[in-house]
């Protein structure tokens, strides 16, 4: 027995000693990484260009920390600077002497319309400051050649490409494929323009499902056409007729509609940047990206000043729970909508609401702390690409709502869905359940058998309460009649430019602007803006990696293209309840 305990004593002594030496060992390394991304001061030389380019999606914020894990390394970085901040750089290279101008890399373009839209304001008002813009892109695509139409010269390889054929919408629907399998998705809806469950029971779009995209996609692309023709002087009726006639196909046909100023190659382009810096042709240019550009010290911007205006940021589809910077979590949000209530410092909240809606419950959840803090402060709504559905539930009690011209927004419905697994089970799996039960409905509501006539009537009923608290929320938050709301309302999905001609956004601008007009409400001169939710510390963040909760950051890198599918694939499996959410997602190309 003393030889026993004698072993057990030793092991158990290695064992604490392993731990130490490894606890040791993961803090010296964690320190030795935070010491080698520790970013260096950046000097901007004199006639330096700002190498703008736009592949990598701009977040909605500016990451806590700049550490994602990859592939091939155990650490890189990824720094890209979020959309206030992206903003506030150009605001700040237009006022830098030692930054003579900007070259705009347009070859592919990760953000959406809405988020494009900002930058691209903010590239004009940089314009203002008679600095240059040139624009270099071997292939265009329709929302990078808008964003382009900002620069003073826009440049083509002569072998590139320039797409410029109108919109168009395409949905999949999946009626079929579930027919085969023998599963049947028992729809409850509000709303003729509810479309979100056609893709479930339709092997086409409705009537008003076409009527509604249609008009969004009209809006969309006139304001899309009104800025190109504005910018390249172009008359709009000819800009119609080159876009259904398809007349541009060769970068030739660009130049001679006056689409691009120049086809060049990349050295051409070298020697375009060159003239217009006032160097000689051996001479380096100075270039630096934005990601860089933000370490450069310079004047700030923000204000250090005691009262605060909060930025509050709701992203992706709602749900119950905590959530994380890329979905939103009622018990997160509301939260950080409650502390910026509280916070005696906080004279105002600016609420960034970016999602195509989610849960109905979740979104009351949020609304309530909305209201409950624009009883005691300004709250200014600023619309991202999505704020529909349960997007605009959470948004509808502001005092001041603000949508670009390409949100996304409305969709006042809502809809329950209840799949009936069982004759997939049965027929293709040959699994069958039987169940007992105390009371009639113990097992409402099953996925396994049919709705029954009853159950139906209920959930039917609860759809239709639901809608019509979410149309009161509408009406009293907009000081609209329901009959008005319910009008506007079924489902209905509306462009920012047509929401504000119906009353459900105030006027069009992106975040800055909801900035502005939230410190004029709060008769605010001096302030700083704080950011909530508070995000992860980059400790927390990297032992979230070590343990197997992969960053949004690399999902995106790994699935690229497909992340935005993966995303909407996982939000409607996490669906519970009844939902108020988008029928889709837009890409515009």
């Amino acid at each position: 027995m003393k030889q026993f305990f004698k072993f057990m004593l030793a092991s158990m002594a290695g064992f604490f000693l392993t731990l130490i030496v490894l606890f040791f060992f993961f803090a010296i390394l964690v320190a030795s990484l935070l010491t080698f991304t520790k970013k260096e001061e950046v000097v901007v030389k004199p006639k330096t260009v700002l190498h703008l380019t736009l592949k990598e999606a701009i977040p909605e914020r500016s990451l806590a920390s700049p550490f994602t894990f990859s592939e091939t390394t155990l650490f890189s970085t990824s720094d890209v600077p979020g959309l206030l901040e992206t903003t506030d750089l150009l605001k700040q290279a237009s006022e830098d002497e030692n930054i003579s101008g900007i070259l705009l890399d347009l070859s592919e373009i990760g953000s959406g319309m809405a988020t494009m839209e900002e930058v691209r304001n903010a590239l004009l008002k940089f314009k203002e400051s008679g600095k240059f813009v040139i624009a270099y892109g071997e292939v265009y695509s329709q929302k990078a050649y808008y964003m382009a139409t900002t620069a003073d010269i826009i440049c083509l390889n002569p072998e590139g490409a320039l797409d410029f054929r109108g919109m168009a919408g395409e949905l999949v629907f999946i009626k079929g494929l579930l027919s085969k399998l023998d599963i049947n998705p028992q729809i409850i809806r509000h709303g003729k323009y509810k479309s979100a469950i056609e893709p479930l029971i339709s092997d086409r779009m409705s009537e008003a499902n076409k009527e509604q995209t249609l008009a969004y996609m009209n809006s969309l692309w006139m304001h899309i056409s009104d800025g190109i023709s504005k910018a390249r002087n172009i008359d709009p009726a000819k800009l119609q007729l080159i876009a259904d006639s398809l007349l541009i196909q060769t970068p030739e046909d660009a130049l001679n509609y006056r689409f691009v100023d120049q086809v060049i190659y990349k050295d051409q382009l070298i020697d375009l940047l060159k003239e217009k810096l006032e160097i000689g042709k051996n001479d380096k240019i100075e270039m630096i990206k934005l990601e860089r550009y933000k370490d450069a010290p310079a004047k700030t911007l923000r204000k250090r000043a005691k009262e605060k205006i909060a930025v509050i940021y709701a992203v992706g589809s709602i749900g119950d729970g905590e959530g994380n910077d890329e979905t939103i979590g009622s018990e997160r949000i509301s939260k950080a909508i409650r502390n910026a209530r509280t916070d005696s410092t906080v004279k105002a909240i600016v609420f960034r609401v970016n999602s195509p809606g989610g849960s109905a419950l979740a979104s009351d959840v949020i609304l309530r702390e909305i209201r409950l803090a624009r009883d005691e402060k300004p709250v200014v709504v600023s619309m991202g690409d999505y704020a529909a559905s349960g997007g605009y539930y959470i948004a509808c009690a502001a005092d001041t709502i603000l949508a670009n011209p390409t949100t996304l927004t409305g969709s006042i419905g809502v809809f329950g869905v209840i799949p009936d697994f069982s004759k997939f089970f049965n027929n293709k799996l040959g699994v069958t359940f039987d169940v007992v039960k105390t009371n009639d409905h113990a097992d409402y509501i099953s996925v396994t058998r049919p709705m029954t006539p009853y159950e139906e009537k209920v959930i039917t009923n609860d759809v239709e309460r639901i809608y019509k608290v979410f149309v009161n929320h509408v009406s009293e938050g907009r000081s609209m009649p329901e009959a008005l709301v319910d009008s506007l309302g079924q489902g209905r999905v509306w462009s920012g430019t047509d929401g504000v001609k119906t009353g459900l956004v105030d006027l069009t601008g992106g975040l800055q602007d909801a900035i502005s007009i939230a410190a004029t409400m709060a008769k605010l001169e001096d302030y700083r803006i704080t950011s909530l939710p508070e995000q992860k510390d980059p400790f927390t963040q990297i032992m979230d990696e070590l343990t197997g909760k992969p960053s949004e950051t690399r999902l995106k890198k790994e699935l690229g293209l497909l992340y935005p599918y993966m995303k909407e694939l996982q939000s409607l499996s996490g669906m519970k309840g009844v939902q108020a959410r988008l029928p889709f997602l837009l890409n515009i190309q």
